[in-house]
């Protein structure tokens, strides 16, 4: 999926990125589809340019089936970590579980 406009790369990891700061095209599209207009989703990622925000927001709009099923697979590797994570909890989680489960206030 080498998938470059100018605005949106695709990393040597697959991971969309956008433009020179590498903001991962997710945040963007998300803030998007939450209904963040292009200029608040640059307020909220000041390593981007306006023009980058709306290049990002093209690319997915020309892409949409692209964008979507790389987010897909993002969900899908994010629930497979955390399944990993939750079946096998470092010791700090563990105790912080423990302490919880103890009715021990967690500070």
């Amino acid at each position: 999926m080498s998938q470059d406009n100018g605005y949106v790369r695709t990393d040597a990891n697959g991971v969309m990125r956008i433009g020179k700061a590498g903001v991962p095209l997710e945040s963007v599209v998300i803030a998007y589809h939450e209904g963040h207009t292009p200029e608040s989703i640059r307020s909220q990622y000041p390593a981007l340019s306006v023009e980058e925000v709306y290049g990002s927001i093209a690319f997915y709009l020309a892409n949409r089936q692209t964008v979507l099923d790389y987010l897909k697979r993002l969900e899908k590797l994010w629930e497979n970590f955390k399944a990993r994570v939750d079946a096998d909890p470092s010791p700090v989680v563990q105790r912080l579980r423990s302490m919880k489960a103890g009715g021990a206030e967690v500070k």
